[in-house]
């Protein structure tokens, strides 16, 4: 599922609907596994010979009912979103049920008129029946989406306050470090005094200053790594070795903002820092279809760093599970003398 465009809350806070997109494959499918699955129950709950082509007619009348359905509140979703509080799904549920009644009092009158025979009940029993049907599965199907959409806007909270976490957590870690290093570098090279300073700029602009949690690009993302690992390499020297197989990515593939840099930092911080002789770290990536395979490989010190040298991987995994869905693969751990962290990214065509 894609995440729903920006509306008008502040700072550009993302707004979820308060009810699903009918015009999409899921709601529509929804609608027709349960009207489907109601005929069948309904079928082999009788207690007299099954009689395959009422059953026909029943599922194609079912059928036809979902589609109605569905382009209705499809078409009238932008109104109904505009009620107050719950009453949007209350709305659904009224029409589901006025639509219910017309079709089925349609449907009757179609039969008796043309003398099929299908329909051996009356016009008002055929009709109430429906729509007591039809007004319990709606309830049903309108709670589970409510109940969803309830999850979707939590996880997106969640998300948000993480990359607001990831982006004050920038702040204070190296900003003393780099202001000392630029301090050092001015009387003796200032030239990489400035560029020092043109590339802390650009990281705290893309850290601080970008509001929108929405997805960036790797190219961006890369690009953001490029300017810490440049402060980094003036700040430790020869101890920062940094190797890249970055070449078969594709630049423009979407990706959340502030993933990677994250993990780098801290190849940098718990894999090199550590080690007096200083060490490697290794960013590779390649294409896997549709999709992108990362590695970030830093060497491991004799002694455990504190905290662990997978501090923030939970707030990538949580992030990428949202954007990327259950297709997505993170791994991290220790593989000999080096410690690797995996990222597996779909496609994001569908």
């Amino acid at each position: 599922m894609r995440e729903p465009k920006p509306t008008g809350g502040p700072r550009g806070r993302v707004e979820h609907s308060p009810l699903p997109d009918f015009c999409r494959l899921p709601a529509l499918f929804a609608l027709f596994v349960v009207g489907a699955l109601t005929v069948t129950v309904m079928w082999l709950a009788r207690d007299n010979q099954r009689d395959w082509p009422a059953y026909s007619v029943s599922m194609l009348f079912v059928t036809w009912l979902a589609l109605v359905i569905a382009v209705t509140l499809c078409k009238l979703r932008t109104l109904l979103q505009r009620l107050p509080g719950r009453t949007p799904y209350a709305g659904v549920w009224l029409l589901i049920v006025l639509i219910v009644s017309a079709a089925s009092a349609v449907a009757r009158w179609l039969d008796g008129s043309l003398q099929m025979n299908l329909i051996s009940s009356s016009m008002r029993v055929f009709v109430r029946d429906n729509v007591l049907i039809a007004a319990l599965l709606g309830a049903a199907m309108l709670r589970y989406f409510y109940v969803l959409a309830q999850w979707q806007a939590r996880l997106a909270a969640v998300t948000r306050a993480q990359v607001e976490a990831l982006q004050a957590r920038i702040r204070p870690h190296f900003l003393f470090n780099s202001m000392n290093t630029v301090a050092a570098l001015i009387r003796v090279d200032p030239a990489a005094a400035e560029r020092t300073v043109e590339d802390l700029s650009e990281l705290f602009r893309a850290a601080l200053g970008q509001h929108d949690t929405g997805d960036g690009t790797l190219g961006e993302e890369l690009a953001l790594v490029e300017r810490y690992l440049a402060i980094e390499q003036l700040r430790l020297g020869a101890r920062l070795h940094v190797r890249r197989e970055l070449d078969d990515l594709p630049a423009g593939f979407p990706l959340p903002r502030l993933l990677l840099q994250p993990l780098v930092e801290n190849a940098v911080r718990h894999g090199i820092q550590p080690l007096r002789e200083g060490g490697e770290v290794i960013l590779r990536g390649q294409r896997e279809g549709d999709g992108v395979r990362i590695e970030i490989i830093n060497p491991l010190p004799t002694t455990p760093p504190e905290r662990g040298n997978g501090h923030g991987l939970d707030s990538v995994r949580q992030r990428i599970v949202y954007r990327y869905g259950p297709l997505a693969k993170v791994q991290a751990g220790p593989q000999g003398d080096h410690f690797v962290v995996l990222l597996q990214l779909p496609g994001t065509s569908a």
